[in-house]
């Protein structure tokens, strides 16, 4: 059974920053795509990033690049997001969520309906 525990959630001023992790169990990261999600008061579950360790894909979406970076740590089963920069608007529960992929096929997932483990979430919190 695959598991998924996300950490590192808090509170912070604009322009701070946070590093969230997320450990997983019972998959091999080079058979996974390991995702980080968002969900904002009153708004849909949206993907942020991305990150493939068959293949080395990473992907961010565009509100996020250059401030988020998305890395792994395959020997300790641990995937990190760094958040610098940070912004009220990334105000969100964050999620991370894992796929099955096969190297060679597809690109990295960032939608949720492509995700089937999720974690439970850690809340970050941007203050103006």
């Amino acid at each position: 059974e695959v598991q998924l525990q996300a950490s590192g959630g808090g509170l912070v001023q604009a322009g701070g920053s946070l590093r969230l992790s997320c450990v997983a169990s019972g998959l091999s990261f080079d058979e996974y795509a390991i995702g980080w999600f968002r969900q904002a008061p009153g708004k849909e579950r949206e993907g942020v990033s991305c990150i493939r360790s068959d293949d080395g894909n990473t992907y961010h979406v565009d509100s996020v690049k250059g401030r988020f970076t998305i890395s792994s740590d395959d020997a300790k089963n641990t995937v990190y997001l760094q958040m610098n920069n940070l912004k009220p608007e990334d105000t969100a529960v964050y999620y991370c969520a894992a796929t099955y992929v096969v190297t060679g096929f597809g690109g990295c997932p960032i939608f949720k309906y492509e995700y089937d483990a999720w974690g439970q979430g850690t809340l970050v919190t941007v203050s103006s």
